[in-house]
């Protein structure tokens, strides 16, 4: 599956939803989420529209590892 190209940080935010990821703090143009699933974790989003390619990358990255799942399967939960 192929990382999407138009994703904002807003809608980034909203998907890591279903994996228990909440809004703890927003300041200026960056959204921090914050789980407690299955031990806490801290990830810092720009609210650009759209994320860079790279960025998001990281961020996918991050939370997959965090999740103990692979990238692709994080993507295919988040996106499929």
């Amino acid at each position: 599956m192929k990382i999407p190209r138009d994703l904002s940080g807003e809608k980034l935010a909203k998907l890591l939803k279903k994996l228990g990821y909440f809004v703890s703090r927003q300041k200026g143009s960056h959204i921090r989420l914050t789980t407690q699933n299955p031990s806490e974790h801290h990830v810092t989003i720009p609210n650009h529209d759209p994320l860079k390619l790279g960025t998001l990358h990281a961020i996918l990255s991050d939370v997959a590892s965090h999740q103990q799942m692979t990238k692709e399967a994080l993507m295919e939960l988040l996106f499929g």
